[in-house]
C-alpha cells in the first residue's frame, strides 16, 4: 500500500506519495476485513436513532381497500348528477353492512372505507341533504377523493432498506406494520484517545501553554451521532510506551479505536509506531493529500480499525466527517449518506492544486437560495467547527472557484440546516 511509505525518515512526508482522502479510504476498506456487525432485536419503542439489520416488507395492502379521502357521499360515479337514496352510514373502524346500487349512496368520514358497488366519493359541500335524500348537480369522475386500496403500501413491497436509520417516519411505518420488535444493528463500541503532553483536563485550570482535551468530546458526540457508543479512555502522555499501553488495554473492550493527536511525523508524534508495535497488519496509510489533516493515520490490528486524526481540533473534526466517516458506517451498517445543500459561494476561493481541500463554511438564507461564506482555516482553532455550518470539498483537479458559483455544502451535524 503506497500510503505506508509515504513518510522520509528525517524529512517528514513524502508529498509524491500521499493518496488522496478518496482513494485513501476505498484502498483501505479494500484491504479491511472489518468483521460484519451483529444484530439484536429491540423495542419499538427503543430503535429510534438505530440501524435498520433487515428490510421491511408490507404484510398487506394499505390500504386493504378503498377510503374516503373526505367527509361527503359513497356512490357510484356513472349514476351522476343526479338524486340519490341515502341508504345508510359507513362507520369508522367498520365495513359497511352490504353494498349499494343505482341511485343510491351511503354518508361516509374521511377515512372510511368505500361499501360495495361505490367507486367515487362527492365531498358533503358539493352534495345538497334533505331526508334520505342527496341532491348532486355535477358529474363526478371515478376514484375521486378516494385512496385506492394498495395506494400507500403493497402486499410484499420493501418499504425500509437495510441499513436505513430509524427516525419518526420509519417508527411510524413500523407501528403501520404492527413490528414490535425491531431487528437491527448493534452499536459498535469506538475508544477515544487522546494523546499530547499540552492536554488537560476539561475540568483544570489550563496553564499558557496548554489546552484542554476538547477532541475526545468532540469526537464522542461525533460518533454517537453516528450510531456508536463512543467509550473514553484516559489521555496519555507523550512517553514512548505509553500509547502502545494505552491501545493494547484499550482495544480488546471496543470494535474500533479513534486516536486523537500524535499522528504527525515529529519525534513527539508516536502513534504509527505504537501501532506497528502492537500487531499486524498495522499502519495500512499515513498521511493523506489533503488540507487539512494531511497526517491521517488507517491501521488495522486484526479486523479492527484503528484511525489516528490529527490533534488540531478543526483538523480531527473535519477528518472524522468527511474521511472517516465511511468507516464508521461500515462498522455501523449505516446505508445512509451524507446529505448536501446547494448554496452559492460568497467568496472566491483558491486551492493548491494536486490536493484536496476542506473549506469551512457559514451559511445563510438568502430569500430562498443558500449562500456560503468561506471561513479562514486555522487547524488549530477550537471554535472554527462550532462558528461554521458546513464544509465544501475542493478536489485535487480544481485551483479556483469564482465568486457566485454553486457549490454543495455538507452540514457538520445534523438539524444545523
Amino acid at each position: 500500500m503506497r500510503g505506508v511509505h509515504a513518510v522520509l525518515p528525517g524529512r517528514g512526508f513524502d508529498h509524491s506519495e500521499l493518496m488522496p482522502p478518496g482513494q485513501a479510504v476505498i484502498a483501505y476498506l479494500a484491504r479491511a476485513e472489518i468483521a460484519a456487525p451483529g444484530e439484536e432485536t429491540v423495542a419499538l419503542d427503543s430503535a429510534a436513532g438505530r440501524f435498520l439489520a433487515r428490510a421491511v416488507f408490507a404484510d398487506r395492502d394499505y390500504p386493504a381497500a378503498a377510503r374516503s379521502t373526505m367527509d361527503g357521499f359513497a356512490l357510484r360515479s356513472a349514476d351522476t348528477p343526479g338524486r340519490f337514496h341515502i341508504a345508510g352510514d359507513v362507520q369508522m373502524g367498520q365495513l359497511f353492512d352490504g353494498g349499494i346500487g343505482a341511485g343510491e349512496c351511503v354518508r361516509i368520514p374521511t377515512g372510511g372505507f368505500l361499501p360495495t358497488g361505490a367507486d367515487a366519493v362527492v365531498p358533503i359541500e358539493q352534495a345538497h341533504a334533505d331526508g334520505d335524500w342527496a341532491e348532486i348537480s355535477a358529474a363526478v369522475p371515478a376514484n375521486d377523493c378516494l385512496n385506492a386500496a394498495g395506494e400507500d403500501m403493497k402486499d410484499g413491497e420493501a418499504i425500509l432498506q437495510r441499513g436505513r436509520r430509524i427516525g419518526p417516519s420509519e417508527i411510524s411505518v413500523l407501528a403501520t406494520l404492527g413490528i414490535a420488535q425491531v431487528a437491527v444493528y448493534r452499536k459498535p463500541r469506538v475508544g477515544i484517545i487522546s494523546s499530547g503532553d499540552e492536554l488537560v483536563g476539561v475540568g483544570e485550570r489550563a496553564g499558557p501553554a496548554q489546552i484542554r482535551d476538547s477532541n475526545r468530546y468532540a469526537i464522542a458526540a461525533s460518533l454517537r451521532q453516528k450510531g456508536c457508543e463512543a467509550v473514553a479512555f484516559p489521555t496519555v502522555a507523550d512517553r514512548p510506551g505509553e500509547l502502545e499501553k494505552a491501545i493494547g488495554e484499550a482495544l480488546p473492550l471496543c470494535d474500533a479505536l479513534i486516536l486523537s493527536g500524535g499522528s504527525s511525523v515529529g519525534t513527539g508524534d508516536l502513534t504509527p509506531g505504537a501501532i506497528n508495535n502492537l500487531g499486524e497488519p498495522g499502519v495500512v496509510i499515513h498521511g493523506l493529500r489533503v488540507k487539512p489533516g494531511k497526517p491521517t493515520v488507517f491501521a488495522l490490528l486484526g479486523r479492527k480499525p484503528v484511525l489516528g486524526l490529527p490533534g488540531n481540533p478543526t483538523s480531527a473534526l473535519l477528518i472524522l466527517e468527511a474521511v472517516i466517516a465511511p468507516v464508521i458506517a461500515t462498522l455501523t451498517g449505516s446505508a445512509q449518506r451524507a446529505m448536501l445543500v446547494t448554496a452559492l459561494l460568497e467568496e472566491e476561493l483558491t486551492a493548491r492544486a494536486g490536493w484536496t481541500w476542506y473549506v469551512p463554511v457559514c451559511l445563510r438564507d438568502d430569500g430562498g437560495r443558500y449562500l456560503a461564506r468561506p471561513l479562514a482555516i486555522h487547524s488549530s482553532s477550537a471554535s472554527l467547527p462550532a462558528r461554521a455550518t458546513g464544509f465544501l470539498t475542493i478536489g485535487e483537479d480544481v485551483t479556483e472557484i469564482a465568486r457566485g458559483a454553486t457549490v454543495n455544502v455538507q452540514p457538520l451535524m445534523e438539524g444545523l440546516i
